[in-house]
């Protein structure tokens, strides 16, 4: 592609790089001049103009962004993902449905190491998103690149997003209470709606003394495809109440403890074939959580083993919740003067 200033005369068939003034009104960049354009800048007063002019071989900067789109999800209805042409040689993948993103880091990472014209964003990884949601969007940065460029970033990021949906539908949470006038009611509304932003519904409230026996038997009796415990005191060891109560119920618990802020006491087990979460009381606020992220992708049907939980901790402090009983800077040095969440 050739880029720089020409006069008006020679115009005609290249891609105005400003805008500019006519009378009546303005011709946009990015616009193919034709002959009438080239009449109405001249009688503007114009001689001179920066257009760019693709050469053979090249290709313009829309049908670049709608190939390569295509090449990164070439089935978009069974990804989940749908391609939204905008012009300017920008193509956004949004989201069908609710999901998880799902990314070949490393592939996107070669498309964009292509040529600097040629540009890929995106949500990061594994990040819940709603229906609509822009998941990437691809960018041509010049009006034009060449064919073998875009070819080669075709193919280095071929089929690397899609979306992972739900694949769980129902769930059961079993609350414990210390306090006999505990009714769970916060604990239940925030958890149905965290699962409702992944379609799955949760059953009626269910509410037990904190103790290993009764909470034993009330997992036995949950009918959900995932069970969820939330605890009216919090779990300090893998083998304190809610974790004791898992093995009595004939249940097995996979690992206690993440190095994610908050919700560091999540603990992660089984009975039969259903996942067990065991969520931390942070929980019990809408706010993100590290049990957000184990919760979500169990619900999209990824298996989440103790290496996945104990990698998260890059990027596990999170925003700290403001009903926090104590504070993570409560009795730090010169903390009154430190700021924070």
């Amino acid at each position: 592609m050739r880029f720089g200033p020409h006069p008006v005369a020679q115009a005609e068939g290249a891609i105005l790089a400003h805008s500019v003034t006519i009378a009546g009104g303005r011709l946009r960049k990015g616009r193919v001049l034709c002959a009438e354009d080239v009449a109405a800048l001249r009688a503007a007063g114009h001689d001179s103009l920066t257009l760019a002019r693709l050469d053979p071989g090249d290709v313009h900067e829309d049908d670049a962004a709608i190939a390569l789109a295509r090449a990164l999800v070439p089935a978009p209805d069974a990804a989940g993902l749908t391609l939204k042409p905008v012009g300017t040689g920008r193509v956004n993948i949004v989201a069908a449905g609710p999901g998880l993103v799902r990314l070949e880091a490393a592939r996107i990472n070669a498309v964009n190491n292509v040529d600097p014209a040629i540009t890929v964003a995106t949500l990061p990884d594994l990040m819940r998103v709603d229906p609509g949601a822009m998941v990437a969007t691809v960018k041509i940065i010049t009006y034009g690149v060449a064919q073998p460029a875009l070819h080669s970033a075709c193919l280095a990021g071929a089929g690397s997003m899609k979306i992972l949906p739900p694949v769980l539908r129902h769930a059961s949470l079993i609350q414990t209470r210390v306090d006999a006038r505990a009714d769970g009611a916060k604990g239940h509304s925030v958890t149905a709606a965290r699962l409702d932003r992944l379609a799955v519904t949760l059953d009626p409230p269910c509410i037990v003394p904190h103790q290993i026996a009764p909470l034993a038997e009330a997992l036995r009796a949950a009918s959900g495809e995932l069970i969820l415990i939330l605890t009216g005191s919090a779990t300090s060891d893998a083998f304190d109440t809610a974790p004791q109560a898992l093995r009595q119920a004939g249940g097995s618990v996979a690992h206690f403890g993440m190095p994610v802020d908050p919700g560091n006491l999540l603990f992660l087990g089984q009975l039969g074939a259903r996942r067990v979460i065991g969520l931390p009381g942070c929980a019990k606020s809408p706010a993100l959580n590290g049990a957000d992220w184990v919760l979500e992708r169990v619900i999209c049907g990824l298996e989440v083993t103790p290496a996945d939980i104990m990698a998260m901790g890059v990027g596990g402090l999170l925003k700290e919740i403001p009903t926090r009983p104590r504070p993570r800077r409560q009795g730090e040095e010169g903390a009154a003067d430190a700021g924070g969440d």
